[in-house]
C-alpha cells in the first residue's frame, strides 16, 4: 500500500464541501498547515465524539494558522445529516471522497458490516499538510479507535513553529 511520506509532496486531493464550494489541497494558502482529518462516516459515533471535539479546537487551530478540513466518502445527504445531527457550526465538511483519493491516501477502506455502514468506507486518517503542500504528519488508523488526540495539535503548532522541528519519517 502507497502511503503519503513526510516531507514529500501530498497527494492530490479534492472533494465537494457542504458549503457549496470545493475544497482542492492544492489551493490551500494556510499560514503555518493545513490539518486534514478523514473520517469514516455518519455511522460512527467514535467520529461524531472526534469532529465535535474538533470543532470546539477551531479556533485555537486559527489562531495558529491551521486551517481545518474533515472529509468522508458519505455522500452528500449522509454528510448533511452529520453536520445537523452533531451540531457541527463552522466545520468544513467535505463529502463524496472517492475509493482511489482514500487509497492514495493511505486509508484503509472497510466493508460494511452492519446495516447503518455504507457498502464500503474510509477508516479514519489524520494529516498535517505544510505551507508547501508536502506531509508534516501523517497517522492512519485501521479502526475508529487510536486516533491523535486533537488537543495535543494545538500545542504541537506552537512547538513546530517556534523551534523549527522538522517533519520525521521521512526515509521509505
Amino acid at each position: 500500500m502507497n502511503r503519503p511520506t513526510p516531507k514529500h509532496k501530498a497527494p492530490k486531493l479534492s472533494f465537494p464541501l457542504l458549503v457549496g464550494s470545493t475544497y482542492s489541497l492544492e489551493e490551500q494558502k494556510p499560514e503555518n498547515f493545513t490539518l486534514l482529518v478523514f473520517y469514516r462516516g455518519l455511522h460512527c459515533p467514535l467520529c461524531k465524539k472526534y469532529l465535535i471535539e474538533l470543532e470546539d479546537l477551531l479556533d485555537d487551530f486559527d489562531k495558529k494558522g491551521v486551517k481545518v478540513v474533515a472529509v468522508s466518502m458519505d455522500d452528500e445527504k449522509r454528510a448533511r445529516l452529520s453536520r445537523k445531527d452533531w451540531g457541527l457550526k463552522k466545520l468544513h465538511v467535505g463529502y463524496n471522497l472517492d475509493l482511489e483519493t482514500a487509497k492514495n491516501w493511505g486509508l484503509y477502506i472497510s466493508k460494511g458490516i452492519k446495516e447503518e455502514e455504507p457498502d464500503v468506507f474510509s477508516e479514519p486518517g489524520l494529516f498535517l499538510i505544510d505551507n508547501d503542500a508536502a506531509v508534516y504528519y501523517a497517522a492512519i488508523n485501521s479502526n475508529p479507535w487510536g486516533r491523535p488526540y486533537l488537543p495535543s495539535f494545538v500545542k504541537a503548532i506552537d512547538f513546530i513553529t517556534e523551534s523549527g522541528y522538522p517533519a520525521r519519517g521521512e526515509m521509505v
